[in-house]
């Protein structure tokens, strides 16, 4: 696979109206200069502590004005007009969480544009969404978010979940997420009478280098929405918190030692829907997300929550940012490969291969191969690996990549079934074969494996087997750190990553598995 500065090549993973993202949306690096060093250590001994302090006794000053105002609400009591009372307890609730943001450092808000009334817009979309921090306009604002049904009975953050009337999302019920679906219909058809929905349709946290595919939850109502943009212009990024880097503990010490804090919020036109977007929600979050990027400056891509599975698996050869696998995985979701039959298509791809005559095809023959027409995805995917630009493929290294995008953290599958496409009849590969196997395996240009394969190859045959790779692979887990790229990954495959079991960000997703949004289960940030 390649690295092609001219478009075709696979990293060009955004818009084709706006090019590329500037780099992986779910990677964020902090490097800090000595006099940014000295500064934090100083803050961490002085401010941190304080505010930190402050900021927990601000949540637990908030929650029994939440508590005595959510004692028993019913439903059609939600559904009135607030009370004096309770109107009171907003005012209160909304100046003390106002308090808590002054005492991370976030000393003004500024705020753009014109918050639609409920009538005109029952559904707020929330994007980028980078972090815990913007929780920011929810507090503001006291709109409803869609929550895990957990988080009710988290002790004090939960009162004040339940206090802004959320709509909860049901690990436990398989039908939950079409229950929301509705719940969010309803509260948006009810002509203002619930709060406004806020809802972040990216579904977790990126960099905010880009915008992501919008999911279509939010937009299947098909009411009209106002789309809000989130900036955090800071010199110093120690806001977001996405798949690959600082830790959520590491962000809050880190933005709490930064003296001031930035944040921009703001409310563009509400979006009208025409009747083509009510019928067609993925058009609607489609059409929305461009509107959001515009007014951001930033590039659309159609990356999704679902190539952080791929990006950030587990395995044994940890993908680099700039790999060319989150494209293919692309291209492969755009050409209609279903994610819950890939396991059989690659089965009934890598047998097709084997059985080839000739590793080498064309691009007639490529379509011929796959059993799909050609269209101008197809000639996408057969750029990437079009390495010399020679109108002809490997088609080895298309099966090779398949089994990585489906199977992210199962390494030595993927490499026992490369060896098996390169392989002599003695069962052996050379090092030219484990250069092109693993270079795909990663999605690299170029990797250099000498260092790698003379270790494998004790006995200097200039050839080793499965077998060999094997043995090796389970005395050296960690084979890929101690012998192969650590030039080409540079500090990226250093960053940390969580190992938890939901998705990071504030607004759980929901979008229900008929919108095209099948998702495996994911070891990664907890909300």
């Amino acid at each position: 696979m390649k690295l092609s500065s001219r478009g075709r090549g696979c990293c060009a993973g955004g818009s084709r109206e706006r090019g590329p993202p500037p780099r992986s949306p779910f990677v964020h690096q902090l490097r800090f200069s000595p006099l940014q060093k000295a500064k934090i250590a100083f803050m961490t001994l002085t401010l941190f502590p304080i505010r930190l302090f402050f900021a927990a006794f601000m949540m637990l000053l908030a929650w029994p004005f939440a508590f005595i105002a959510s004692m028993g609400s019913d439903e059609q009591e939600l559904e009135k007009p607030l009370s004096w009372w309770r109107k009171i307890v907003d005012i209160l609730l909304k100046a003390i969480m106002r308090m808590m943001w002054l005492a991370g450092g976030f000393h003004w808000i500024n705020v753009k544009g014109r918050r639609a009334l409920p009538a005109e817009a029952a559904i707020l979309t929330v994007a980028p969404h980078s972090s815990y921090f913007d929780a920011i306009p929810v507090t503001m604002t006291f709109a409803s978010i869609v929550m895990k049904a957990e988080s009710k009975d988290i002790p004090v953050w939960g009162t004040l979940i339940k206090y802004i009337r959320p709509v909860f999302v049901s690990r436990s019920d398989q039908d939950s997420r079409r229950k929301t679906v509705e719940e969010i219909k309803r509260r948006a058809q009810s002509d203002g009478k619930w709060p406004q929905i806020m809802i972040f349709p990216e579904g977790t946290c990126t960099n905010r280098s880009c915008l992501i595919t919008f999911k279509p939850g939010a937009f299947i109502p098909g009411v009209p929405v106002q789309p809000v943009v989130l900036r955090y212009p800071n010199k110093l990024d120690t806001i977001t918190w996405t798949w690959q880097g600082p830790g959520a503990f590491e962000i809050l010490w880190l933005t709490l030692c930064q003296f001031h804090n930035s944040v921009e919020i703001e409310f563009l036109p509400v979006y009208i829907p025409s009747e083509e977007e009510r019928k067609n929600p993925v058009l609607y979050a489609n059409n929305v997300r461009r509107v959001m990027a515009e007014a951001l400056g930033v590039p659309v891509t159609d990356y999704t929550f679902e190539d952080c599975q791929l990006a950030l698996a587990e395995g044994q050869l940890r993908l680099p940012s700039d790999t060319c696998l989150l494209e293919f995985a692309k291209l492969v979701r755009s050409l209609g490969l279903k994610p819950e039959t890939l396991e059989d298509d690659l089965d009934k791809y890598a047998a097709s291969a084997m059985k080839m005559k000739k590793e080498k095809v064309d691009l007639k023959e490529f379509s011929a191969y796959l059993e799909f027409p050609v269209s101008q995805t197809l000639e996408s995917m057969f750029a990437l690996f079009d390495e010399n630009e020679n109108g002809v493929i490997d088609i080895r290294e298309f099966v090779i990549a398949l089994s990585v995008v489906c199977k992210p953290s199962k390494t030595l599958e993927t490499i026992q079934l490369a060896f098996q496409l390169y392989q002599s009849e003695g069962g052996t590969v050379t090092e030219e074969d484990l250069a092109h196997i693993l270079k795909t395996a990663m999605g690299v240009s170029q990797i250099d494996v000498t260092h790698l394969f003379r270790a494998v190859d004790e006995e200097e045959k200039g050839k080793i087997t499965y077998d060999d790779f094997y043995t090796f692979a389970v005395l050296h887990p960690h084979f890929a750190e101690e012998y192969l790229y650590a030039d080409q990954m540079g500090a990226e495959s250093g960053l940390k990553t969580s190992s938890l079991s939901a998705p990071n960000g504030i607004c759980t997703d929901f979008s229900p598995d008929s919108a095209g949004d099948r998702r495996r289960p994911l070891q990664k940030k907890l909300n």
